[in-house]
């Protein structure tokens, strides 16, 4: 395998494919389209909205839940 196949890692670990979407999150985040792209995302009515949350809810039915190193307190500084 030569240098170039194990900088072109396909799956998860496609580091390609992850450089331009963080690439493309900045631009958006820059571009100020975030609140814009946040008010469209809200349910345009009650039925909408009734099937945001049962989607959330199956989707959080499957998860595994959090991760717990996402609640432990920073380390502290000496």
């Amino acid at each position: 395998m030569t240098s170039k196949d194990k900088n072109q890692v396909q799956g998860e670990g496609d580091y390609e494919s992850n450089r331009r979407y963080v690439e493309s999150v900045k631009e958006f985040v820059q571009a100020g389209k975030v609140d814009e792209a946040a008010r469209n995302a809200q349910p345009a009515s009650p039925a909408d909205e009734q099937q945001m949350q049962n989607a959330e809810r199956a989707g959080e039915s499957h998860s595994k839940g959090e991760d717990p190193a996402s609640k432990r307190a920073p380390p502290r500084k000496p």
